[in-house]
């Protein structure tokens, strides 16, 4: 037990904190286990004393209480409770663990289904977003989700992996090959869904037989965005969260074609993050939304 950065996260969020125990670090911040008065146990993200950009960290707080509150109001997928949120910490309600079962598998495909259903008021979000460390631009416009996603989502990060020396310029005429084609290789449009954003299978929690969203990068997308992405690095089950999600709301034709095209964004933002090592996995995604 930490009884000095107990005493921290109850004067930085107001809450009746009884016990704090560090168990990793992020982006910047303490991930801390923490148990409240009355018995309560929540985790805490708390920004570092010694971090050079706090502010940055607090804007990702509190982009990640906006979309957690507004996921919860589709009363679809369950996510955690925000206990608090200031500019240096964030606080939600623990999720005991459980595993998970292709009843859960499908359960959460159905719930899935529904959230994005849910719809938004457009494309992007009224917050500014995150995703990992990253800013992510949620500004609505241009209209229809095509363009919305290449000025919002492709542009931004492959100029960012250049820069970075993670994308040769070959590389960058192959995105930008799927920015020219974006209107016809994106599929029938799509109203805007209420989607997670980072959908991947790390931020899919499964408790009670059920599947839980945290960490989102919330907003108003493409339901297809949140498919792919628990594709991309392998999610439990993901036939029968598939088969629970077309049983509830049934997928667009050519949806799966569709997928690298989806993942294409999330491989930018890891080849931003880390290098060159992702290199290869945007190259090939380029390709295969490009021939699909």
């Amino acid at each position: 037990m930490n009884t000095s950065v107990a005493r921290q996260i109850a004067r930085q969020t107001g809450l009746a904190v009884r016990e704090a125990r560090v168990v990793g670090s992020q982006h910047g911040y303490q991930h801390l286990m923490i148990s409240l008065a009355g018995g309560q146990r929540a985790f805490a993200k708390v920004v570092n004393q010694e971090q050079a950009s706090p502010a940055e960290i607090g804007a990702a707080f509190a982009a990640e209480a906006s979309g957690l509150r507004w996921l919860a109001e589709a009363d679809a997928v369950p996510v955690p409770e925000v206990l608090a949120v200031t500019g240096t910490a964030l606080v939600i309600s623990m999720i005991p663990p459980g595993r998970a079962t292709p009843s859960a598998a499908f359960g959460f495909g159905t719930e899935l289904a529904r959230l994005h259903a849910a719809g938004a008021a457009g494309f992007g979000a009224p917050w500014r977003g995150f995703i990992a460390s990253l800013p992510l631009d949620n500004t609505p416009g241009p209209p229809g989700w095509p363009q919305w996603y290449a000025h919002r989502r492709l542009l931004p990060y492959l100029r960012m992996a250049m820069d970075a020396g993670a994308l040769r310029s070959g590389d960058e005429r192959l995105v930008e090959a799927v920015i020219d084609r974006i209107d016809s290789l994106a599929g029938p449009p799509e109203p805007p869904s209420r989607i997670h954003g980072d959908c991947w299978a790390g931020n899919v929690l499964w408790s009670g037989d059920r599947g839980w969203l945290i960490d989102p990068a919330a907003h108003g997308g493409h339901r297809e965005t949140d498919l792919a992405m628990l594709d991309l690095f392998g999610a439990p089950h993901l036939d029968r969260i598939l088969a629970g999600y077309n049983d509830t709301v049934p997928l667009a034709a050519g949806w799966r074609a569709r997928i690298p095209l989806h993942q294409l964004h999330p491989l930018l933002v890891h080849a931003c993050l880390f290098g060159s090592s992702y290199r290869e996995g945007v190259v090939s995604s380029a390709r295969s939304a490009l021939s699909a």
